[in-house]
């Protein structure tokens, strides 16, 4: 941020992302205007994640060289589905899937995340919350913002408001993209 200018930001962060967000919100509440955590609370997210089995699956891919990259999309989809079952997860997954010198991997280094994965999903502890606004914007049909969470949530930010969805899953931006781009702009400051 100070390498670009920007002294005070307006965040919003997806998942892994979100959790970004919130812990440099937490960190340094002083570059941080506002936050949107989208579809992850401040918590860990081992217990509701099937991440482990969506690694392993992207591991065990396999995907011989010269076919196209229609091809290979579709037999790695085709490969992902017994464990990823939602389409549109799968898909996600699968923009990661790219050709390097005739060879298809995943960009996302898997080795690294599988080993690591324990940290990944859990959050830090902070003890000093997030003065500013928040929302945390989750899809009705996702395990990561629930009302268990909602204690955490206001501890640690308390202006925060918690907004569900209806009918989007994790990936609430590709879901309902338009529910998407209406909450966040309603969470915005006016011009």
């Amino acid at each position: 941020l100070s390498r670009l200018g920007i002294t005070k930001c307006i965040l919003l962060g997806h998942s892994m992302g979100g959790k970004t967000a919130m812990t440099l919100a937490l960190q340094r509440p002083d570059l941080v205007e506002r936050l949107i955590s989208v579809d992850i609370s401040p918590v860990s997210t081992a217990p509701v994640s099937e991440f482990s089995a969506y690694i392993s699956a992207m591991k065990s891919v396999k995907i011989p060289d010269g076919l196209s990259r229609s091809a290979a999309r579709q037999l790695a989809d085709d490969q992902l589905c017994p464990v990823v079952q939602l389409p549109q997860l799968r898909q996600f997954l699968l923009s990661n899937l790219v050709e390097v010198e005739g060879h298809y991997v995943w960009r996302v280094n898997l080795e690294a995340i599988s080993h690591h994965l324990a940290d990944i999903m859990n959050f830090p502890v902070f003890h000093k919350p997030f003065p500013g606004p928040a929302l945390f914007l989750g899809g009705s049909n996702s395990p990561y913002i629930s009302s268990k969470h909602y204690p955490e949530i206001q501890r640690l930010f308390p202006k925060a408001r918690v907004q569900h969805i209806e009918g989007a899953g994790h990936i609430v931006h590709q879901d309902k993209f338009e529910e998407f781009i209406t909450a966040v702009l309603n969470f915005l400051p006016p011009p």
